[in-house]
């Protein structure tokens, strides 16, 4: 049970063991009286179908060099400390935690307990403390509501506590500006001050997960999207931005068990960390990804978007963001797995979008090449997507999430292998990128191409071919099946599609050298298994 200064009534709550006093704390507050409270406050406005849509301010993304981990006992030895896990001190957490607190004392706040994690057995409970109505809607959105039952004995676990208008003060706090988002496993606590980006809040209670679960429980978090098909059969989709991850998992002949965080457990279940979904929306429409254009409705929080005269969406419009996103509960999607859990995997797609059109656009990859392509995380970037991107550029984010991974990629990527190998799951490179040449010459893959490598795939196709069925790539050493059902042959052969097969040979090794480089600081900890997955 709480604390006795936690106590609650119906609708408030007291938060003076945390240290915020006085004020007005509202507790579990509907939808429609969080969207009530926003429009009062004039912090957001409705669209035509009635979604409340709000700016988020100065961030419309994620800072991760703002992101730290207090470095103590539990965490020095563990954490793989650097660019994306940055120490802070725990003295330093402790007078910042101080100033915050004091800074919410005598406001008005917004409070919700919640759980993360789908399956009972790993769920952790959260109590969040929100400045904004609109947060707290975000966390009703995105995280599993209790019942309330389950309400009458919560225990929160974890503390989420989050001040979009909190400054630091670099100098005094040992920020590196006046935004942080801050982990203390040892208090377990989450800060996040001076932005109102509301992705802070999932990604620094899932930062945490992604420590604790292989640590305390042999899980295996994953940034990936999940869904089951007919005969319950789990496939699970690694990507990073752009290659494809939402809409191949949106199947209709699927069900969706989640978008974005899941768990491999040792029981074998496939779970979803979140109850709802955070979808981008930027050039959106019906006709391309129905599920989520039909899930922003009454209920959705959209941010950054513009609003057209009439009320509608924008969703072409950039103005403020390319990184325009919608939050909503996971059951707005009509085609989703109760309870949001998965048995059997049975296939893994690794998503990536080759600028160089040199990948294969299926491959089928051993257990170590399986490990060596998931620690690399490999995608492009392409002219125009960030500024001073004037060509493809190779971009490589470890265990396709690196800046939620706390622990060393490879430790990841052998709990992978393992699960690969005791599973007999297979592992499937997908190129969704260029092909016929790279990006300015070539073009992208046709999507009708892909889904049907994919269902090729999911239905055993590719696998009941015989090995004089399939051809080494001469770069990587993939595996690549010579037919499909539904693509032409020689769209498998990547060189084949090129005019100017020397140039091929050339940005194919190009490529190589890429990967290479990009694995040399994972050399010193990768096992030989790991390293001849790789290209050589």
């Amino acid at each position: 049970m709480y604390m006795p200064t936690s106590a609650i009534t119906k609708h408030e709550i007291s938060l003076e063991y945390l240290g915020i006093i006085g004020g007005l704390q509202h507790y579990q507050l509907t939808p429609e009286k969080l969207q009530e409270i926003t429009l009062k406050k004039d912090l957001g406005v409705v669209t035509r179908n009635g979604t409340l849509a709000i700016n988020t301010g100065a961030f419309t993304g994620r800072s991760p060099k703002d992101r730290f981990i207090v470095k103590d006992e539990i965490t020095k030895d563990t954490v793989w400390w650097g660019d994306i896990n940055i120490p802070f001190d725990s003295k330093q957490f402790d007078k910042l935690y101080g100033k915050m607190v004091s800074y919410l004392s005598q406001k008005e706040l917004y409070v919700r307990d919640a759980f993360a994690c789908a399956e009972k057995k790993y769920q952790t409970s959260i109590r969040f403390i929100t400045d904004y109505p609109w947060s707290n809607l975000f966390v009703y959105n995105m995280f599993i509501e209790p019942t309330e039952n389950e309400l009458e004995v919560f225990d929160p676990e974890w503390t989420v506590i989050n001040a979009p208008e909190f400054m630091a003060s670099p100098e005094k706090d040992g920020t590196r500006q006046h935004n942080f988002s801050i982990i203390n496993f040892t208090r377990k606590v989450v800060l996040i001050g001076g932005s109102g980006y509301t992705g802070e809040i999932k990604k620094g209670i899932f930062s945490a997960l992604n420590f604790l679960l292989p640590k305390n429980h042999h899980v295996m978090p994953m940034h990936c999207s999940a869904n089951v098909g007919k005969d319950d059969d789990t496939a699970i989709f690694f990507g990073l931005s752009g290659t494809g991850k939402t809409t191949l998992s949106a199947d209709p002949n699927r069900r969706l068990i989640g978008d974005d965080e899941h768990g491999w457990t040792p029981e074998n279940t496939i779970f979803n960390f979140e109850g709802g979904c955070y979808a981008k929306v930027l050039n959106l429409s019906k006709e391309k990804e129905p599920e989520i254009f039909e899930a922003i409705k009454e209920g959705a929080l959209l941010e950054n978007v513009i609003l057209q005269k009439d009320g509608s969406v924008d969703f072409t419009n950039d103005s403020i963001t390319q990184n325009t996103r919608v939050s909503y509960p996971i059951n707005f999607i009509k085609n989703f797995q109760k309870p949001s859990i998965g048995e059997n995997p049975k296939n893994i797609f690794f998503l990536t979008a080759d600028a160089f059109g040199v990948l294969p656009p299926i491959s089928k990859l051993t257990p170590e090449q399986a490990a060596y392509h998931f620690i690399s995380g490999y995608t492009a970037k392409v002219a125009g997507t960030e500024e001073g991107i004037n060509e493809p550029t190779p971009s490589f984010s470890a265990c396709f999430g690196a800046p939620f991974m706390p622990l060393h990629p490879t430790e990841y990527a052998e709990m992978l292998s393992e699960k690969i190998k005791i599973n007999n799951v297979n592992v499937w490179l997908v190129n969704t990128g260029w092909t016929a040449g790279p990006y300015g010459t070539g073009h992208r893959m046709k999507l009708t191409y892909t889904r049907a490598m994919i269902n090729a795939a999911l239905n055993g196709s590719l696998n009941n071919l015989g090995n004089e069925d399939y051809m080494k790539d001469p770069f990587f050493h993939l595996s690549v099946p010579k037919k499909c059902e539904g693509v032409p042959s020689y769209i498998l052969d990547p060189q084949e599609t090129w005019e100017d097969k020397n140039a091929y040979q050339k940005k194919a090794t190009q490529l190589v050298e890429a990967f290479k480089a990009n694995f040399k600081k994972f050399e010193s900890y990768a096992s030989k298994e790991i390293m001849a997955g790789g290209p050589y």
